[in-house]
């Protein structure tokens, strides 16, 4: 364990990275230690808010793989979060590969309620598609490019032997539900479209076993609980930073000095650099002075870093099943499999892939969260509240065929439009490999450079290697960065002391 270690340490931004790095880095000795949020609050992209009665998540949603190995659900039960049902170990040992099986009523545009059944051979395919495409990055070499091309390609092929005996009207429905499938997953990416996706690198995601869960009091309280074991004079809030001047040459004590939007000048002898990869995508150039390496700026290109937004709509009483979990919607008319509209402005309504229901129905009423990626979704977040509300209620009316639904009330996020996340999360883009994720996280200066180590440090969820676009990525890169200052200062020996000559 590290005592008394006087290091300078700045961590920009106080989301999961940072608070993770700054509470390592304070109980392993560091006097300081400091972070500075360019807004007035704690969390970043975990953000709780209220529809009503309703807590409702605008950021993070689960936990993702709720079991042993994953320290968000560690921290979620230590700190008494969870519901008793995601304790079990029978939760725990369920591996769902990150698709849950939920329960699925499916809702078509002309206004029928369809027999999951007739559905079912549709995401049989899909997923067996999205199992093969994860493949690739392990035998080397790609039949396309994107993830979007391969499971096109693939599904034409198979649906045409494997549903050669139904008629053409459910093989082209099934056709429709794989274009819905393709919106789920550009949620679930956080793309635009799956042709961003790169299928080279798809299979880098790794997921944990445990059957996703969410907290009932919201996802804040977890930071609540870690930011009450900090000082509390550790933030300082409202403060953003304009350029980190790392590497300087000018004679001056400290190798790194950060530049706030105030004027404000902190010196430091290292920073912890846990901004989103859509921030930094936009703010590179004017962030870093000097500039990033080449090599890390390639990989800050080639990573892709999407939209996926949330419409929440509350009714006073359900139209769908009881035991319904997600409601799906699909489109007659997409046959040809597409996840992207041609006019965004007119149609981005059909980029909503449906709904998830948000359980126990006593603890919440009759709440529906929507999901919508991609441009379409950063169009929707220009839009009134009025406007979005009008859209929801016809698209809704027109899929259940029921004139009379009107909700009670609708609360959507706004991701890409907020000017410090620009975006949800990330995903391998096209021409994405491994080393891009291993130079994301690479610190600098780079190796072999004679200047002082460990300057500039790279956390967050685009710098894990294989948990990215997760709070428990996010979680680990925080710890992983304050470890490696850690480690740096455990092995710095003290000096022998000097013989005496006599």
């Amino acid at each position: 364990m590290v005592v008394n270690v006087n290091a300078k340490i700045v961590i920009i931004g106080c989301g999961i990275a940072g608070i993770a790095a700054a509470q390592r880095l304070v109980n392993a000795g560091f006097h300081h230690v400091r972070i500075l949020e360019a807004t007035a609050r704690s969390g970043g992209r975990i953000k709780t808010a209220r529809l009503g009665d309703n807590i409702v998540e605008i950021g993070a949603n689960w936990i993702h793989g709720p079991s042993e190995e994953n320290p968000v659900f560690c921290l979620a039960r230590k700190y008494g979060l969870l519901d008793p049902e995601a304790l079990t170990p029978e939760n725990q040992a369920m591996d769902v590969e990150g698709h849950p099986p939920w329960v699925p009523n499916v809702f078509s545009s002309s206004g029928r309620k369809l027999n999951a059944e007739d559905i079912y051979p549709a995401q049989e395919l899909f997923m067996e598609l999205i199992d093969e495409s994860s493949e690739f990055e392990s035998q080397g070499g790609e039949p396309h490019a994107c993830v979007g091309d391969f499971i096109r390609s693939e599904a034409r092929q198979r649906a045409a032997e494997k549903w050669k005996d139904d008629d053409a009207a459910t093989s082209s429905l099934r056709l429709c539900m794989i274009s819905t499938m393709l919106k789920v997953e550009c949620c679930v990416n956080g793309t635009h479209s799956m042709d961003e996706v790169g299928l080279g690198a798809f299979g880098l995601y790794k997921t944990l076993p445990g059957l996703d869960c969410t907290f009932p009091g919201g996802y804040e309280g977890l930071i609540k609980n870690l930011m009450s074991e900090l000082p509390s004079d550790l933030v300082t809030y409202n403060q953003p930073v304009r350029c980190v001047h790392w590497n300087n040459s000018e004679k001056r004590e400290s190798p790194v000095m950060i530049e706030c939007d105030d004027g404000e000048k902190v010196a430091a002898d290292h920073v912890i650099v846990t901004i989103p990869l859509g921030y930094l995508k936009k703010h590179h150039s004017t962030l870093f002075r000097p500039p990033l390496p080449l090599h890390k700026l390639h990989s800050v290109r080639r990573l892709g870093f999407g939209t996926n937004n949330k419409i929440f709509v509350e009714f006073d009483s359900p139209w769908w099943d009881a035991d319904c979990e997600v409601i799906y919607l699909v489109w007659e008319d997409e046959d040809v499999m597409v996840d992207q509209v041609p006019d965004v402005q007119r149609s981005w309504m059909k980029k909503l892939f449906g709904f998830t229901v948000l359980k126990p129905t006593e603890r919440y009423g009759h709440v529906l969260c929507g999901w919508i990626a991609g441009h379409e979704s950063e169009y929707m977040e220009t839009l009134s509240e009025q406007e979005v509300t009008h859209t929801i209620t016809q698209l809704i009316r027109r899929f259940t065929g029921n004139p009379t639904i009107t909700p009670r009330r609708v609360l959507r996020s706004q991701w890409f439009h907020d000017p410090w996340t620009c975006g949800s999360y990330s995903h391998p883009g096209i021409g994405c490999s491994a080393q891009d994720l291993e130079n994301m996280r690479e610190p600098l200066p780079t190796k072999g450079s004679q200047s002082q180590p460990l300057q500039v440090l790279f956390a967050g969820e685009a710098t894990h290697p294989y948990y990215y676009s997760t709070v428990h990525g996010a979680l680990l890169t925080g710890w992983r960065e304050a470890d490696r200052l850690i480690s740096h200062y455990s092995s710095m020996r003290a000096p022998e002391p000097l013989r005496s000559k006599l």
